[in-house]
């Protein structure tokens, strides 16, 4: 029976994804000598907010996510980011692999808001693992579960994150409105004869006594 580990040892973006992706590296370990065939693994990714530090800005931004600052030994609890599925290659002792994550700017989803939030260091993720190990059997190849108590904790730098988002998104993020609300936008736009909706949104700030942090 194969005896396995893994680890998560870097991340850099994904230059030619269509979309944001950040790629972590795994590390694979078999102690036996088995020969692993593959691994059919799946990922769930945790953000653990409450293992950093946080900046008076980066704390004043979060309030929407957490609450009040003295709120927060109740509300930083860790939570899902992403699922991620890959397929290993073969390997004998010691093997590597790709695990692409894609990421969104959707501010709906409270991954996005909380690493938007964020303005250096590092974002504390927890990496849960769980899959197929296929090694060969005394009938040819043989399925064993990945065991559920392997996890790895990795630090990923905020610039990665940003880099990702800068690639798609530069100096820019997305907002999801209803249909009204985009109408009644248009209108105030065609009325005050704002050429684009950043300016609009700025616009209305303004009027609201926003003026800027």
């Amino acid at each position: 029976m194969a005896d396995l580990s893994i680890e998560i040892v870097d991340a850099a973006v994904e230059p030619y994804a269509a979309v944001p992706t950040i790629g972590f590296t795994a590390r694979l370990l078999e102690s036996t000598g088995e020969t692993v065939h593959a691994v059919a693994l799946r990922t769930q990714v945790r953000i653990e907010p409450q293992r950093r530090r946080y900046e008076a800005a980066e704390a004043e931004r979060l309030r929407e996510l957490f609450g009040e600052t003295p709120q927060w030994g109740d509300s930083l609890r860790p939570f899902l980011w992403a699922h991620i599925d890959t397929t290993v290659g073969g390997f004998t002792d010691e093997g590597r692999a790709t695990l692409p994550m894609v990421c969104t700017y959707d501010f709906e989803v409270a991954a996005a808001k909380y690493l938007h939030a964020l303005g250096e260091g590092e974002v504390p993720l927890l990496f849960l693992f769980s899959g197929t190990v296929f090694v060969k059997g005394a009938n040819g190849f043989a399925a064993e579960l990945v065991p559920w108590h392997l996890e790895s904790r990795y630090r990923l730098s905020v610039r990665v994150w940003r880099e990702a988002m800068d690639r798609f998104f530069p100096n820019s993020g997305w907002l999801r409105l209803s249909r009204d609300t985009v109408d009644r936008l248009q209108r105030f736009r065609a009325d005050r004869a704002v050429p684009t909706w950043d300016q609009a949104i700025e616009m209305l700030l303004k009027e609201a006594g926003e003026d800027g942090l």
